[in-house]
């Protein structure tokens, strides 16, 4: 403040004040000094100081014109002193509020600026995620088979002797079950029954038409586990779709059809297929489905001249087993196997990617190799 700031801690009578005129002139003098500093850009802080030194309760402005000015004030000025400091306060006041809100909208625009999204920029590239092979295989076989009226159904990966053997015509010594020996669960003594890692998807078979009388038309996606060494072509733990049809005359040439059209949807309309008579404990009569090679044309002969890799110069290449449901399965069901027939197949998720794919090693599927994983976004 200027040489005038000590004003206040003198008296009228030492200031040689002694008229209206020179109250009203004092008070002028007063308030110019107070705007003008009112004037200057202010921050917070600086703001805050400001206000305590005019409004202060003990050493501000005002409290000491208060002091030394109005209450030792002659009695024939104290009405005008009083009036000049109420007109003053209420200045000081309302300018010191008016700053206030204006430090407050400066402090938003400036925030604002600093957070403001500059749409110009070019954009951060993120990874982004995928699904993994087998699911993206998962996903379109179930949306061929979906579009020709099959219901999709899973079921638990822990499954009980029951299901997983009996109920599909594999009784306990059934010489089929060396093929399918797997992991069974450490249980607490006294458990009712064994439990074990089921080995096909097929026990949903049996589960679903407990719960759905005919007619019967889904397919079973999941996990199943066997004790396989694992090597290129073989692993412990794989991936199946298991299919299930079941109505009234339901026949043989229903279930060719089906399965030729899901071959076509998936490897294409220039592949042929065939069937070979083959043998399962659940359908009958059974068949495995073979589809022409598509990697050779179903020549045998690769594209270099020499025999194709990956038929081995056949020409076919087995997909998976599958065939008309034994009637003896209906029993399990209670369904009248007289008055009911259907269809049945496996589907190796795993070999059918490994052959759309041209991939050689079944490993690969669960090695987390991301440089595997990127080719099939």
């Amino acid at each position: 403040m200027s040489s005038s700031d000590n004003k206040p801690e003198r008296t009228l009578a030492d200031l040689g004040v002694t008229r209206p005129d020179q109250v009203a002139s004092l008070f002028a003098e007063v308030r110019a000094q107070f705007d003008a500093k009112a004037s200057e850009d202010f921050i917070e802080i600086l703001w805050k100081e400001w206000r305590d030194q005019w409004l202060g309760r003990k050493s501000g402005f005002l409290s000491r014109i208060t002091d030394n000015w109005l209450k030792p004030a002659a009695p024939d000025l104290k009405r005008t002193v009083g009036a000049c400091l109420n007109d003053l306060r209420a200045h000081v006041e309302a300018k010191i509020e008016e700053r206030r809100l204006s430090i407050e909208r400066n402090e938003e625009e400036w925030s604002l600026a600093r957070e403001r999204v500059d749409l110009s920029l070019p954009g951060v590239i993120r990874p982004v995620g995928s699904h993994h092979l087998i699911r993206q295989v998962f996903q379109e076989i179930e949306d061929i088979f979906v579009s020709i009226g099959f219901s999709v159904v899973e079921g638990p990966e822990i499954e009980t002797l029951y299901y997983n053997f009996e109920a599909l015509n594999i009784p306990e010594f059934h010489p089929v079950r060396d093929d399918m020996d797997t992991f069974y669960l450490e249980l607490p003594k006294g458990a009712l029954t064994p439990l074990l890692l089921r080995t096909h998807t097929s026990p949903m078979q049996i589960r679903t038409m407990e719960k759905q009388k005919p007619p019967v038309r889904v397919i079973v996606p999941g996990k199943v586990y066997r004790r396989d060494n694992p090597d290129a072509t073989h692993s412990f733990i794989f991936h199946q779709v298991e299919g299930l049809a079941v109505d009234a005359d339901i026949t043989f040439c229903d279930f060719t059809g089906t399965i030729e059209y899901f071959v076509k949807q998936f490897f294409g309309s220039g592949v042929k297929t065939r069937f070979r008579p083959s043998y399962f404990p659940f359908t009958e009569p059974s068949v495995e489905f073979d589809v022409s090679c598509p990697f050779c044309g179903g020549t045998g002969t690769a594209a270099s001249g020499g025999t194709c890799s990956k038929c081995k110069g056949a020409a076919w290449i087995e997909l998976f087993g599958a065939g008309m449901v034994d009637p003896a399965v209906y029993g399990f069901v209670n369904y009248d196997a007289r008055k009911v027939s259907g269809f049945a197949f496996g589907i190796g998720i795993d070999r059918l990617a490994m052959l759309k794919y041209g991939i050689d090693d079944i490993q690969a599927f669960f090695q987390n190799d991301v440089r595997f994983l990127r080719q099939f976004p």
